[in-house]
């Protein structure tokens, strides 16, 4: 019997697309088969074909739903997977409706697109799945509780603790038999931070072989996060953005970040700390969630604050397009939370096009934005964004809150791994951007009882052997992208940022004259670019 080879065929030098390979006696099983976010180039990666046979996969290990997770598994289902998909039960109720939507959301931007790719004479193309193929893919996913070994083909098995970081996310405990004993390994998915509103602090067990852990936030600390800490600063930010007639954008996660800023904010409204507020929550997908949180609440922390909210009359969800649209039409200072949490997607995008160029606006991002992402550009200080084709001034004002965040900081991750000593012979750092990464490692490799930290690239493979893990050949060679072109800004855009200068220095340009100038300047520096 070989030993086993685990390949990272995403989230591996960057925060997106998370799926690691794990093959063992004659099987092949998936932990993850999440979406590439974050830069073009990355993105293009959800098109191409999975660097293995689809066929070839005998069963799937999914952490939770949230789409860098999950949000590949139709596909991969039309692509010949036939095996089960294994998951908390709370985690199949959101995948039903989040893969549907992502199935719906791919459809139509795509049908938009080739409208465009039409009238420039460009070549058609197709979702990478839509929203029946989300549908078909749910038949093939079997509950699990937390706690419970499960079995396998090829003699592994695993079992389920809860991660703290969304409704039925875990971590996973996993045994297999090689040729010199069983390997205890332990996939961490995402991490909670110890404060999360409606999630329990981070539980596993200790005592690993290998321990493959996020490193999201391996490079920031938070200061106080406990819940009076958070909401205060929530009070601030909206006290702060309020204008009689402007509004309080939130770029929100539709699953469980928008429930929790709904809680926190009708907290504060029924303690008198803000005044009634109209909050309209403008997202299909968050009102179905929302229905979903209901079902569970009995297993959330603090369900109470969120069905308390749910009743509160300023408190509105918009279903269909003629409802959002009407927003447009709303006079005095609202807030609206809308998806996606990194402005990649949805409808967050249209209520940034109308409201971006407004003083009167605040615009609050409430979560991690991956580089390369709408989010990341605005955090980063733009002063003008292309939405949709059509450039957009930024005049509003820009916060950020990190207190929302699902994700442990540098400090508990670090404890969170310390708790699972010893780690007998390795710990990889996955799920994150390089800088976190590689500030995570640091930390962690003054510890001696971890013996090695190891930073996979994306399709990396390393066998498991008795004396710890080895680079392989891998499976996809060479890699689908450099390990330059992952986690980091690209020239798709540094092309806008290019864009968006030079209309910038054409504007101030003091006549026709100096237009002139600037314009021969640039076409002398592309008849060059090539010496």
């Amino acid at each position: 019997m070989a030993d086993p080879l685990l390949c990272f065929h995403g989230a591996a030098g960057s925060v997106t697309g998370s799926c690691f390979l794990l093959e063992h006696a004659g099987t092949r099983t998936l932990i993850d088969c999440g979406m590439f976010q974050g830069s073009k180039t990355e993105k293009e990666l959800n098109y191409r074909p999975f660097p293995f046979e689809a066929s070839s996969i005998h069963s799937i290990i999914l952490t939770h739903a949230h789409i860098d997770h999950s949000g590949l598994l139709p596909k991969l289902v039309k692509a010949g997977f036939q095996g089960p998909i294994y998951c908390t039960a709370a985690t199949s109720d959101l995948c039903t409706i989040m893969l549907q939507d992502s199935g719906h959301i791919q459809e139509m931007e795509v049908e938009q697109l080739n409208r465009r790719n039409k009238s420039r004479f460009r070549q058609m193309i197709e979702p990478i799945y839509t929203a029946a193929d989300a549908q078909a893919a749910m038949t093939q996913f079997r509950s699990i509780r937390y706690k419970e070994w499960h079995e396998t083909e090829g003699g592994l098995r695993f079992r389920f603790w809860d991660a703290g970081h969304l409704l039925g996310s875990v971590s996973v405990e996993l045994e297999l038999v090689s040729n010199d004993g069983t390997i205890r390994m332990l996939f961490s998915g995402d991490i909670g931070p110890q404060h999360k509103l409606f999630e329990a602090v981070p539980e596993a067990p200790k005592d690993f072989d290998y321990l493959i852990c996020e490193s999201t936030y391996g490079d920031r600390e938070r200061d106080d996060q406990s819940p009076e800490a958070r909401r205060s600063q929530l009070r601030q930010i909206v006290s702060q953005a309020y204008h009689p007639n402007g509004a309080l954008l939130i770029p929100s996660f539709a699953v469980e970040r928008t429930q929790e800023l709904l809680a926190d904010l009708n907290t504060l409204m029924d303690a008198n700390e803000l005044q009634r507020i109209p909050i309209i929550i403008d997202s299909p997908l968050a009102s179905r969630a929302t229905s979903v949180f209901k079902r569970h609440a009995r297993s959330l922390s603090n369900g109470d604050l969120l069905l308390r909210a749910l009743n509160a009359k300023n408190v509105r969800f918009t279903e269909t397009a003629e409802q959002s649209k009407a927003i447009d039409l709303i006079h005095g200072f609202h807030i609206i939370i809308a998806a996606s949490g990194m402005c990649e997607a949805g409808r967050i995008r249209h209520r940034l096009k109308n409201w971006l160029w407004h003083d009167e606006a605040t615009i609050l991002l409430v979560g991690f934005q991956a580089a390369g992402t709408l989010g990341r550009i605005l955090q980063d200080g733009a002063h003008a964004v292309k939405i949709q084709g059509e450039q957009i001034a930024v005049r509003a004002t820009m916060r950020s809150l990190d207190a929302y965040s699902g994700h442990a900081d540098a400090t508990e991750l670090e404890n969170w791994i310390l708790a699972r000593l010893p780690i007998r012979k390795g710990l990889f750092l996955v799920h994150g951007e390089p800088a976190a990464t590689g500030q995570l490692s640091r930390r962690i490799s003054g510890h001696r009882r971890v013996p090695i930290v190891l930073e996979p690239k994306l399709d990396s493979a390393y066998r498991l052997t008795k004396d710890g893990a080895v680079v392989s050949a891998a499976t996809t060679s060479p890699p689908r992208l450099r390990a330059e072109d992952v986690g980091h800004f690209d020239w798709h855009n540094d092309y806008q940022s290019l864009v968006l200068d030079l209309d910038e220095e054409l504007r101030q340009a003091a006549d026709e004259t100096r237009r002139a100038i600037i314009l021969r300047r640039v076409r002398k520096a592309l008849q060059h670019a090539g010496d």
